[in-house]
């Protein structure tokens, strides 16, 4: 009996080793976020999704973007300036290499300066955010819109 226990034991533990090695083995991934709503704890939600994404592929795994166009634009105006916790996620990201492509039909039209979003710089500005979906989707990213 129990050298049968020990077996089952050995048994079970290779395959939940197995198992474990398996769900953390990723290829690398590129994605884009889509995020064109303004909501605080749904934008937070967005980027904690990002950054689970990455635990789970790891450093350097992947590619990811957020692209903001429409009410997502705020995410970088005024929840980045109204919550800590939302600018620090965003920094946290940028610094794993997260990019945030910013829609400037959308500044265009509402009248938003660059200066006026969390360290955004020139070259984060695409023609279209719907557009640069698509042309990322093209080029193999997978679509996610939390």
């Amino acid at each position: 009996m129990k050298k049968f226990l020990l077996t089952s034991i050995a048994a079970l533990s290779l395959i939940l080793s197995g198992w474990v090695f398996a769900s953390a083995s990723y290829a690398k991934q590129k994605v884009v976020y889509h995020v064109n709503y303004f909501d605080v704890k749904r934008s937070i939600g967005a980027m904690r999704n990002a950054q689970n994404h990455i635990n789970a592929l790891g450093q350097g795994n992947h590619e990811i973007r957020f692209v903001l166009h429409g009410n997502g634009v705020e995410l970088l105006r005024k929840v980045a300036q109204e919550s800590p916790d939302a600018a620090n996620r965003v920094d946290s990201l940028r610094s794993q290499g997260v990019k945030f492509n910013i829609c400037a039909n959308t500044l265009k039209g509402r009248k938003i300066a660059l200066e006026d979003l969390h360290f955004a710089e020139q070259v984060d500005i695409v023609p279209s955010g719907v557009a640069e979906i698509g042309k990322l989707q093209q080029e193999g990213f997978v679509y996610l819109r939390p």
